[in-house]
């Protein structure tokens, strides 16, 4: 198999400013790509943008609520005027939300939950699909979990938002196929990124060590994924090394959901 060669196309990645959202704006900059960083931190994507262009690349670093409809067409008409099109689309930016049964879960948490990790995906898909169907070319990566696979007692709202992108990127993947599009999801176990760390923090917060330890104790591979183990998968994905995957989940975690 040839090498990865994005010379001259363009990815667009929401959450770019840290995790696996950062190194996945890095993995396409190192294949060539001009990237667009969206985070609602603009600060955290500006540094993403400049350490691209420390690479050579041409980078944009915008901010965006991904769960406001008029900022999601904003930073996708922001790249467009900066690029010209949208080969690559990550629509990635999450937020983990909070620790508590379902059945005492805060409604406005919930509401928050729901409106990044969903309907901004949705709206992403939204107002990309359209420059792609355009282009008759594109693909997408969707982030989801393996609380999009399984139930994950205490994350309600977590594991909800997770469990609708899934059905989202089927759906998508179904309707734009035949229109040169391809839309597919990753499902990350545990990566080493603040939010995994945030959770430990809720779930003990005397002890998060003892969190990961409990979470890798149970992982076949002993450890935690590094979220540039993600972001090559996330780049495979939009590339042409893959043209004929469409719709799927990609399970990355260590091989937790194995066993």
């Amino acid at each position: 198999m040839k090498a990865i060669d994005m010379q001259d196309r363009v990815a667009l990645v929401t959450g770019g400013g840290s995790g696996i959202g950062r190194a996945a704006c890095l993995e396409f900059a190192y294949a060539g790509a001009r990237v667009a960083a969206v985070d609602i931190d603009v600060e955290s994507a500006e540094k993403t943008a400049a350490e691209i262009r420390a690479l050579g690349r041409q980078s944009l670093a915008v901010r965006a609520d991904v769960s406001q409809s008029a900022q999601v067409q904003a930073y996708v008409q922001q790249t467009l005027d900066k690029f010209g099109r949208i080969d690559y689309f990550f629509n990635n930016a999450g937020t983990e939300g909070r620790v508590a049964p379902l059945a005492e879960y805060d409604e406005a948490v919930w509401d928050r939950v729901i409106g990044v990790n969903l309907k901004g995906v949705f709206l992403g898909l939204r107002y990309v699909l359209p420059v792609m169907i355009a282009q008759k070319k594109g693909a997408i990566v969707n982030t989801s979990s393996v609380a999009g696979t399984v139930g994950a007692p205490t994350l309600a709202a977590y594991s909800a938002s997770k469990h609708g992108i899934l059905g989202l990127t089927r759906t998508a993947a179904g309707e734009v196929g035949k229109q040169g599009v391809r839309v597919n999801a990753i499902c990350p176990g545990p990566i080493n990124t603040r939010m995994v760390r945030s959770l430990a923090e809720m779930i003990n917060p005397d002890d998060p060590d003892a969190v990961a330890k409990f979470n890798i104790g149970r992982n076949p591979m002993g450890r935690y994924g590094e979220p540039d183990e993600v972001a090559r998968i996330v780049v495979f994905l939009c590339s042409d090394a893959s043209d004929y995957v469409n719709g799927v989940a990609w399970l990355i975690d260590g091989g937790r959901t194995a066993i």
